[in-house]
């Protein structure tokens, strides 16, 4: 069996936190005490006049070591729980792991005059490349939860096999592929909170920028908008250079280019996630692809998959991404490539 393959573990939710609904908010509500060791802080230029902050944890011979960029999800940051867990799952597999903000999150909003979004997938390009040319890393994987697993993926597409020979393999974890299907459930009634709390931070966000960078943004257009389909209609696509949200999702997912990815690749998705959709197309596409390993597991909610802690966390989703990704570590080892 190779480092693509494994047999299917089945997840099994924390007692009493069974249910999409249930798992979702327990990511919020369930914290953890996750001690790191000290990271380096670094500023990557991504575009003229943008810059990203990245929070580096290396081994102590990082060149030959896999180095995981994390890429979190909207409205997260570094700090988000998964990308601390992947942070130290990683770090005690022997990985580097390099704990990346999207634009504006993670307290740079001043870094950039520009919004972030879910098709900015050579932002991470750009921060790959940095790393390869100044650490000299000889291998290098990208893993993102939501928004940052479509990104992920995205860029693994794009790349597909003419990528950086240093690129070997990608994971996402209920990935936002489908952006319109996506985006039309979390309108669905039994998705209204979810959906308010999004808006509320992307209003929020719009007016820091504001102030940040007078007459760059129009804060009145956000006024009455009830859904993230309109909050991208009117905000991110005209801002980002979109003709509008259908336009937007369509170039911005990742499902356009899935079938190119040419590395190693592992989707874990829950069935009852709440407001991830993949639409009937997007799954042929994924399966008829030999290098992607695809989970979907019965639960888990949206990135959460909090399962009793039988000899680790009990965040079985990081568990999973991380032993992929020590067999990809494995593997490039004893080949010496």
């Amino acid at each position: 069996m190779g480092y693509g393959e494994k047999a299917a573990e089945v997840f099994r939710a924390r007692r009493l936190l069974g249910g999409g609904h249930r798992q979702t908010l327990a990511h919020f509500f369930l914290n953890r005490r996750l001690q790191l060791p000290p990271a380096e802080d670094r500023l990557i230029k991504v575009e003229p006049g943008v810059h990203v902050r990245c929070v580096c944890h290396w081994q102590p011979d990082r060149e030959n070591r896999l180095t995981v960029i994390v890429i979190h999800g909207l409205e997260g940051s570094s700090d988000s729980p998964y990308a601390v867990g992947i942070a130290h799952k990683g770090l005690a597999a022997g990985m580097n792991v390099v704990r990346m903000n999207q634009r504006n999150c993670g307290g740079t909003d001043h870094l950039a005059p520009t919004l972030y979004h879910s098709g900015r997938s050579q932002d991470i390009a750009a921060v790959a490349q940095e790393l390869i040319h100044t650490d000299h890393i000889a291998h290098l994987a990208l893993v993102g939860f939501s928004m940052g697993g479509n990104l992920v993926l995205k860029l693994a597409g794009e790349w597909g096999s003419a990528g950086p020979p240093q690129f070997r393999a990608v994971a996402a974890v209920c990935p936002s592929l489908d952006l319109a299907a996506s985006a039309d459930a979390l309108h669905a009634p039994s998705n209204r909170l979810y959906e308010q709390y999004f808006l509320w931070k992307l209003r929020r966000r719009l007016r820091a920028k504001a102030k940040l960078f007078p007459g760059h943004f129009d804060v009145s257009r956000a006024r009455g908008l009830r859904s993230l389909r309109e909050f991208d209609d009117k905000i991110t696509a005209p801002y980002c250079g979109f003709a509008g949200a259908d336009d937007y999702y369509d170039r911005a997912a990742a499902a356009r280019v899935v079938s190119n990815i040419a590395v190693p690749a592992f989707i874990l998705h829950a069935a009852n996630d709440p407001f991830i959709r993949i639409t009937p197309g997007t799954r042929t596409r994924i399966l008829a692809n030999p290098h992607i390993r695809f989970h979907e597991s019965e639960d888990g909610g949206h990135c959460s998959f909090i399962g009793e802690a039988n000899g680790y966390d009990g965040r079985w989703a990081e568990k999973q991404v991380v032993e992929f990704l020590s067999q990809v570590q494995a593997a490039v080892s004893e080949s010496g490539s």
